[in-house]
């Protein structure tokens, strides 16, 4: 057990006196000495004991504070991961609804795309037929219009006129028809005919624009197609 002594307690301390005992007056010199030290000491003791207390109490604080911080820092930890996840997920959500769309569009742009080749295409074969077509006919009109002509031609090259010229009776209508009249029905009927065409075998041995007898001793000029090239 310890023994607790204060300084007023040492001061207020008597001792029986006997013979060739102590000097009373050093011991009471001494007494009060190691009163005022026990004082002191008290004194220390509970500055001491408050600090202790004090950093105790403050000691409580930031132990409580630490703890706080701890679930503070656990649940901020826990909302930055939820966050950290609802992110991620509405990012790869926003990255599939951006892939789905640009999908979407590059569908939709091959369709137009496809769409307006094919009319090209459909527009340009028509217009190649229409052409094809267009100089068929301006070939088959050009042999047609050059018989015509060249038939005319011989009927006026034809020793019949000078014939005609030299009859001195010109009043007389038939016998102008006699001489003339067949051979221009016969050339303006064949320049007519649709299914008249210079003879295969006649311009295969022709040259270009020399022209070539017929079974009837017309002269046919034979040009050359000149847009076979386009083929």
């Amino acid at each position: 057990m310890i023994m607790t002594v204060s300084a007023e307690d040492i001061t207020n301390k008597t001792f029986d006196t006997k013979m060739r005992g102590f000097n009373q007056s050093e011991v009471r010199d001494y007494l009060n000495e190691v009163a005022q030290t026990v004082q002191e000491l008290n004194e220390k003791n509970r500055e001491l004991s408050e600090m202790v207390k004090a950093n105790e109490e403050k000691l409580k604080y930031f132990t409580d504070l630490k703890d706080s911080l701890n679930k503070s820092i656990l649940v901020a930890q826990e909302a930055a991961d939820k966050v950290k996840n609802n992110a991620k997920k509405e990012a790869e959500i926003m990255v599939r609804e951006a892939q789905k769309q640009a999908t979407d569009i590059v569908s939709e742009a091959n369709e137009k795309a496809n769409a307006v080749i094919e009319e090209c295409t459909n527009s340009t074969r028509k217009l190649t037929t229409e052409t094809n077509d267009l100089k068929k006919q301006t070939r088959i009109f050009r042999q047609r219009l050059q018989v015509m002509l060249e038939s005319q031609l011989e009927v006026v090259k034809s020793n019949d006129w000078d014939e005609l010229l030299a009859n001195t009776d010109m009043s007389d209508f038939t016998e102008i028809q006699k001489i003339l009249g067949n051979k221009v029905d016969n050339a303006q009927q064949s320049s007519v005919n649709s299914d008249t065409t210079p003879d295969e075998n006649t311009n295969s041995s022709a040259t270009a624009d020399q022209p070539v007898a017929n079974d009837e001793g017309k002269t046919v000029v034979i040009f050359p197609d000149s847009d076979k090239s386009d083929h």
